[in-house]
């Protein structure tokens, strides 16, 4: 189901939303949310901090940000894909738009 350019409606910013968005974007990448979130929340008992907990929200909501929007996800697809270009300054644009695409979701989700 495609909500205009968007696959799904930006979810919240919790541990439960983002697990279910990240279900119908990128499912294939659920353990490796969920070893990142345990190693984030043993981070924040370690440090007596929340820092680690509302970076992994942060980190996810931004990749399922870019999974769950077209024109983000294809961009990035490309970008990646000329990372390592034989052609150095292919690769350096490459790591340019990269960078952008993590920018754009970023501020998205930061809204």
């Amino acid at each position: 189901m495609m909500h205009g350019d968007e696959l799904i409606p930006r979810p919240e910013l919790t541990p439960d939303a983002l697990r279910a968005a990240l279900a119908i974007v990128a499912p294939d990448r659920l353990e490796a949310m969920q070893a990142e979130k345990d190693e984030a929340f043993t981070k924040a008992v370690e440090w007596q901090s929340l820092t680690p907990v509302q970076s992994w929200v942060l980190a996810w909501a931004r990749d399922i940000e870019i999974a769950r929007r077209h024109d983000l996800s294809t961009r990035y697809a490309q970008a990646k894909n000329n990372l390592e270009h034989e052609n150095p300054a292919t690769a350096q644009e490459a790591l340019r738009e990269v960078s952008a695409v993590l920018d754009t979701a970023m501020k998205a989700v930061r809204e």
